[in-house]
């Protein structure tokens, strides 16, 4: 492989990403105005519930929590795999093997799914404002192109482009706030969507499964931690502004949405109009040019999660290919721009597979394809979060470090405690992510999909650790550069193997 001079089989690029680099990555995985347009009226459609608002802030004092752990264990752990090399350093090679297989099903499903979105909203938006009628798989192949180019391109490129996008997404999100709250219902702005008695009655748990799902993406930044400048402080830096800035930003957003439309009608209101209570309102007040510019915006809000989540599970292909959990060729990496270009193309393949299956099979590109493979991916981001901060308490259970208790062992210990919970909460109002007529079966075969993912790699955990034991003990390895641990692996098993896989 090594002779082809576009693939290599050397590591990622290093030093290319600070701190910015990656908050934009990561907000721009949740993506602003598609939750905005999406997944906020689509909650309260659903929910019903008036103070909703609140959930994301709820959520994000839930995520704070587990960030307090995740960025101290990421001082320690530079990995592409991210979740895959936590879990392994902190519950067993055996464990990270099961998260990388969660981690490949949630991202995978998310970022397969928001092809069905984008094909729907070009295939709506060109119809009506230039007469181009095509099917919404054509659409979503030309996004597919895209993402795939750029997937194998430098990855500070990919971020300048995220930047670019998730700036004017914010203006738009600005512009509908302050819309909002000129123009609110009956005359006067009221608090009703922010009150803490409102949250917590109907609907709440449809609420925390719409939150939460929200956020899918914040977490990403330890996947870049091999990337980035100081891998010591910028993925913990840039997980707490991405956590800080969506919690407050979609909170104000949820809670302008009532101020225009009264706390009362939301629900009426969005059931009726969906995204078109957003839109609508910035044809209305802020005019049909802006109107345009944000639907336009909204598309490439969606296009914006798909490259950040493609470059996720690229950068999880290469990590698994590397350390030989999967076939060796996935941790080739391009020598001309570093990316690991084996995982993007593979990626790109799998995707393009899935979508023009259900194309094929004619199922609706955002009824089922979306909020089919969205809401399995939010249940396999909370367990791969719960498995996560269980991981940080083993991991500095026996380690000695400059870490207080609370970041050591009472904050994760706490955060695996609540993501339990929400975890619980998600699975039991599982029904409100799905359309009503949704055929049962799925209501429970699509949350098991990232369970069924996480037994299998556990299985082939064991099955690595009897039959390829050299492999085995290079399962979570950390990259050397810039931390004084190199080779760092999980306290259990101190035998010959963890030896072998620091040579």
């Amino acid at each position: 492989m090594t002779s082809d001079p576009f693939f290599a089989d050397g590591g990622l690029r290093r030093g290319r990403l600070g701190t910015a680099h990656l908050v934009f990555f990561t907000v721009a995985a949740s993506a602003p105005l598609t939750v905005l347009g999406g997944g906020v009226t689509t909650m309260y459609a659903v929910s019903g519930n008036i103070g909703a608002a609140l959930g994301y802030v709820l959520i994000a004092v839930v995520l704070a929590v587990f960030a307090t752990g995740y960025a101290a264990m990421s001082r320690y752990v530079a990995n592409a795999g991210a979740f895959y090399a936590y879990i392994a350093n902190g519950l067993g090679r055996a464990g990270g093997v099961a998260g990388s297989a969660v981690a490949l099903v949630a991202y995978n499903a998310i970022q397969i799914g928001l092809y069905g979105l984008i094909g729907a909203i070009l295939k709506d938006f060109l119809s009506a404002k230039a007469g181009i009628d095509l099917a919404w798989w054509i659409w979503a192949l030309v996004a597919w192109a895209v993402v795939g180019l750029l997937g194998v391109l430098r990855i500070d490129l990919n971020a300048t482009v995220l930047a670019i996008l998730l700036v004017l997404e914010c203006i738009v999100v600005v512009i509908f706030d302050v819309v909002s709250l000129a123009h609110p219902a009956d005359g006067a702005i009221t608090a009703d969507g922010i009150s803490p008695g409102k949250l917590f009655g109907v609907g709440f748990g449809a609420v925390l499964a719409f939150t939460i799902a929200s956020f899918t993406g914040f977490e990403s930044g330890a996947i870049y931690s091999e990337e980035v400048k100081d891998p010591r402080r910028t993925v913990a830096r840039a997980t707490y502004i991405a956590v800080a800035f969506t919690g407050l930003f979609y909170a104000f957003s949820a809670w302008a949405l009532t101020v225009l439309t009264g706390p009362g009608n939301a629900q009426q209101a969005t059931t009726e109009a969906g995204p078109g209570v957003v839109f609508g309102a910035l044809d209305q007040y802020a005019g049909t040019i802006v109107a345009d510019i944000a639907n336009v915006l909204f598309i490439t809000s969606v296009l914006a999660a798909l490259l950040s989540f493609h470059n996720g599970v690229a950068r999880y292909l290469f990590a698994l290919g590397r350390e030989r959990v999967l076939p060796r060729f996935l941790g080739a990496t391009s020598s001309r721009s570093g990316a690991p270009v084996a995982g993007s193309l593979v990626q790109s393949g799998l995707a393009v597979v899935v979508f023009l299956a259900f194309a094929v099979a004619g199922r609706d590109p955002v009824i089922d394809l979306f909020t089919w493979l969205s809401g399995a991916a939010a249940v396999g981001v909370v367990l791969l979060m719960t498995l996560t901060s269980a991981a940080v308490v083993g991991f500095f259970r026996s380690r000695p470090g400059p870490e207080t208790r609370w970041q050591r062992s009472v904050a994760p210990a706490l955060g695996t405690v609540l993501l339990g919970a929400v975890l619980l909460v998600l699975l039991v109002n599982f029904d409100a992510l799905l359309a009503p007529d949704t055929a049962s079966y799925l209501k429970w075969l699509l949350p098991a999909l990232p369970v069924a993912a996480g037994i299998v790699g556990l299985i082939w955990g064991a099955v690595l650790r009897a039959a390829r034991p050299d492999t085995y003990a290079r399962i979570g390895r950390v990259a050397e550069q810039g931390f004084h641990e190199p080779g760092l692996h999980p306290s259990p098993e101190p035998d010959s193997r963890v030896a072998a896989g620091r040579q």
